[in-house]
């Protein structure tokens, strides 16, 4: 009996589109992460990206829970002093609204090289338009 491991040359990759509208950011951004990584595949090898690509629309409309829009901070630093940079969700979702996608789904893979090679299959926008139509992505109900 043997294991099957998939390897780099072998691995089919599909692309889809979700629909971000209305759906809530960490239940989107955890089924994301596992198409992108390949477990929703019978040939998912840990070491090796098997993951498909995602299109993600509407990114503008999704939306979080309780108080999240007001209390939940996005940081980052430039490495000088006092170069700490917050901004909350609702900031975030009037500048940058494919940013908050893109950060929740970055957060959800492995953080080493394969995890940056896995999250340059994600594309977000943040209207309904997207520019992957020659790609023939299938339209994927989450």
């Amino acid at each position: 009996m043997k294991t099957y491991m998939a390897n780099a040359d072998t691995v089919e990759r599909k692309w889809y589109v979700i629909d971000a509208k209305g759906k809530t950011l960490g239940r989107l951004s955890s089924e994301i992460a596992k198409i992108l990584r390949g477990k929703n595949k019978r040939s998912y090898t840990p070491h090796i990206d098997t993951g498909d690509f995602v299109i993600v629309i509407n990114a503008e409309q999704v939306k979080v829970t309780g108080k999240k829009a007001d209390q939940k901070l996005y940081r980052r630093h430039s490495s000088y002093p006092g170069g700490l940079k917050e901004m909350t969700y609702s900031q975030l979702m009037e500048k940058k609204p494919t940013e908050i996608i893109r950060l929740a789904v970055k957060g959800m893979l492995p953080n080493n090289p394969l995890g940056r090679k896995m999250l340059k299959k994600l594309k977000v926008y943040a209207g309904p338009v997207h520019k992957h139509e020659a790609q023939k992505p299938e339209l994927l109900e989450i």
